[in-house]
């Protein structure tokens, strides 16, 4: 008979194995994921522990990619030892209220997965156009005043990496499809994802670039401002 709980341990155990033994995170940012994935799992199911493991797999991957042309333009994102616990929050602490809010307003749980999607793709979008953005990308623009800028800075955007960062939202958005159906949500998902992606750059050219919030500020705030878009999509 098949044991949801019991499925949904492994799939948490193997995670936050994985994460320390290929030093991708912390020991405290992988129980701190365990966490996180068991939340995700009471507002999403399944479907959104899919989610999250497929950002977390195509970010780590992009992240690794091609690491030596990175070099000159890598700003200490992660510790020798993986991503930490604030990174972790950063990233996945969107989804994860979310997932607390679907517990105690279980009649809004449609609204609450759309949202919580919305939270993923904007975190893999930002993900994948930093780090692919940066090999692929051939012109860097300042995204404020589109004035060309130096390749890595906060801020700075490129095509390619645009155009990788919303593939990385489809890709959630598909999941969200397989698990919740297709219909009109899926659109919603990419272009929450994307407005909470440009939302990164922006406010990385206007505050982290002048230190007044770190970046693990603009990561919370670039996968609430896509859950926000999503919620107003909602209503639409």
């Amino acid at each position: 008979m098949f044991n949801s709980n019991a499925l949904l341990a492994a799939i948490i155990i193997a995670g936050v194995s994985y994460s320390v033994i290929a030093k991708k995170l912390t020991v405290a940012a992988a129980l701190t994921g365990g966490v996180v994935a068991y939340l995700v799992f009471t507002g999403a199911g399944f479907t959104g522990i899919a989610m999250m493991t497929s950002f977390f797999i195509l970010g780590s991957a992009a992240t690794s990619w091609q690491q030596n042309k990175k070099q000159a333009f890598a700003t200490a994102e992660e510790h020798k030892s993986g991503r930490t616990t604030g990174q972790v929050l950063a990233n996945a602490g969107v989804p994860a209220i979310i997932g607390i809010l679907v517990l105690f307003y279980p009649r809004h749980s449609h609204l609450f997965t759309l949202m919580m999607a919305a939270g993923f793709a904007s975190a893999t979008a930002d993900t994948l156009s930093s780090e692919l953005g940066t090999v692929y990308g051939t012109r860097f623009f300042n995204v404020i005043t589109l004035k060309p800028d130096q390749r890595g800075l906060d801020g700075v955007i490129s095509v390619e990496g645009s155009l990788i960062g919303i593939a990385g939202s489809c890709v959630i958005a598909l999941i969200y499809g397989i698990g919740f159906g297709w219909d009109l949500n899926l659109i919603w998902i990419i272009i929450a994802g994307t407005a909470g992606n440009l939302s990164d750059s922006v406010l990385g050219a206007l505050l982290e670039r002048k230190n007044i919030i770190g970046n693990n500020a603009v990561n919370f705030l670039n996968t609430f401002i896509a859950a926000f878009v999503a919620l107003l999509f909602y209503f639409i």
